[in-house]
Order: C-alpha cells, then structure tokens, then sequence
C-alpha cells in the first residue's frame, strides 16, 4: 500500500549509478565504470538521461553559519490556510526543511537559530498568525546522523569503499577563490571546471586545483538529491522516540547506520530521539517500529506520515500539495 503513484521506479542499473554518487558527488564515469562493471559510455548515457530529467541532482553542501543551532518545529494550522503558511516558511532563508503531514493539517520543519537564544519566529511570528492553532518547538543537542550521510542499498561494501574519494581532513582557512568554487558547486556538484572558471572569472587551472583540494579536506561535501520514490521507497516518515538517557546515545548510533533512517537526532522535550525514515510500505514501516525498535528497548514511539516534503536542500519548495 502507498499513499501515492509516481513516476517508474529506476531500474536496477540505474539506481545503482545513483548509489555511486552518494560516495563521491563528482566521481567520473571512468572510475564508476570500473567499480561498477559496465562501459563508460554507458554511465555517462544513463547519468546524463538522470540529470536531464531532473530525476537526481548532485549539491555541494553549503556551510553553516557558525555557530548555528536547530529547532525541530511541528506547526498545527486551520484548514485552508495550509498552503499560505507554508509558501511563507519556504520563502525563508533560515528554514530549510519543511513537509506536510499526510493527515493535511501540520507543517513539519527545522529552523536555524542561535542556541539558547529565544527564537523570533517560535515566540513571537507563528503565535501571532491566526491561522496557527498551536506550535511546539524543541532544540537538537546531537546529530547522529544527516541527509547527507544516508545511502541506498544497492552496492556491496566492497564497492563503496573502492568509490569513496580519498580524503585527508584537515581544517585550512577558506579564502575568496574556495569560497567563490563552493558557491558555484552548490547548485551543480558536478559542474566542471571550465563552467566553473566562467562564472567565477578564475582560471581553469585554479579552479581545477581548488576543487581538488577542497575535495581532499573535505571542504567540499556533496550530497545527491533524488525523490526516494524513484528508488523503490514510497513511505516518507518522521519517528519520534522515547528513550531512556542511559541509553540515548547507543540507540541513536544504532539508528544513524539503519538502511532505512536517513537523519537521527537526539533533542530537549518529551520525545528525545527524532529519526526520518524511507521504507518501501506500510509494512515495512510497521517491522521498522515493531521490530527494529523494538528491539533497541526504546520506551515510546509517535510516527508522523510525511504527505509532501515542501523545502530540502537541493529541492526548489514545491507548494503543490498531492
């Protein structure tokens, strides 16, 4: 059972080349090739047909204002006001998730704030708005995992590590050069060089050195961004747990490698333990609560059906609700 038809799901090869780029965002069709057993001319075909269609885009990450805290916002709101609100919260820079529940009557979303401080939009603008019924906001103490960090599970360990870009971190000044690069690959990941040097006005040799670089310290951070849908997974979720605090923190790193949990967070309230999820039905979300999370000894369970995710990164806000 699913909550709505989309488009084919890609097929096997298909999502396979997309598994690739969640372990390096500007691996080249040679080196996939390889790994992967199929022709060169074949990857750059099918990844060229992906993109084209919009079907997967690769993102560079941007940074984060430093410091920078997040608020976990769910927002209940009166019918037919729904779509108003939510193209309000989509237009802000300093929210960058939102969905809809399923039952059509809350906005999920995150918020970037200052920790500890005492939020203008939770305290003050959403309260004032008549057509919101009540808002709850909690503050995230712990990532354990983020968007970024899931992967699809149709490579072998042996192939990711073979196409996981190497890297030595370090910690190194940005200068006006990366952060021009960066800004460029935010929206295309995998914009060559030559693109890049034109809209930044820096040599293509520099830009080809930077990007290097800032692919080795890991500066430059990709993330790949593709309807879940697409890959088989029809059921968009967000769990909130109840956990014990003496054993906060082995669930929530036993959940951050979970196949199906692509963000975990550990946040104030009474709900500690936040997880989104993507599972193929209701079935298997079923087995992910009863039995996966059964089976961490967690104490409480409220699980919220996403209808519609509005705002991700990567994702232009999308006010068409299904």
């Amino acid at each position: 059972m699913t909550l709505e038809t989309v488009d084919r799901v890609l097929d096997a090869w298909d999502q396979r080349l997309v598994a690739a780029l969640q372990c390096d965002g500007r691996l080249t069709a040679e080196r996939a090739a390889e790994v992967l057993g199929m022709s060169p001319r074949t990857v750059h075909r099918r990844w060229r047909a992906l993109m084209a269609d919009g079907v997967c885009r690769v993102i560079a990450l941007p940074a984060r204002p430093d410091p920078v805290g997040a608020l976990f916002l769910r927002i209940r709101v009166l019918g037919g006001r729904l779509d108003a609100l939510t193209a309000a919260l989509a237009a802000r820079p300093d929210v960058p998730f939102i969905d809809l529940s399923a039952s059509g009557d809350e906005i999920l979303a995150v918020s970037w704030t200052r920790p500890g401080s005492r939020d203008h939009l939770v305290f003050r603008e959403l309260p004032a708005t008549r057509a919101v019924t009540s808002v709850s906001a909690v503050t995230v103490l712990h990532a354990f995992a983020e968007a970024s960090d899931w992967r699809h599970q149709v490579l072998s360990e042996a192939e990711r590590t073979a196409l996981a870009p190497d890297r030595t971190p370090e910690r190194a000044e940005l200068d006006d050069v990366d952060r021009a690069v960066l800004a460029v690959l935010e929206d295309d990941a995998r914009a060559p060089a030559a693109a890049v040097a034109a809209r930044t006005g820096h040599p293509e040799s520099t830009v080809r050195r930077r990007v290097t670089r800032l692919a080795r310290t890991g500066a430059l951070l990709t993330q790949v961004v593709v309807d879940p849908r697409r890959l088989g997974l029809d059921i968009d979720a967000n769990v909130l747990m109840r956990v014990a605090p003496d054993r906060l923190d082995a669930v929530g790193r036993a959940l951050a490698v979970h196949p199906a949990v692509h963000g975990a967070f550990a946040t104030t309230g009474a709900s500690n333990l936040h997880v989104a999820v993507w599972v193929r039905d209701l079935e298997h979300l079923y087995r992910f609560i009863t039995r996966d999370l059964g089976g961490l000894g967690v104490d409480g369970v409220e699980t919220v059906i996403v209808g519609q995710a509005v705002k991700r990164p990567g994702k232009p806000a999308e006010l068409r609700r299904p």
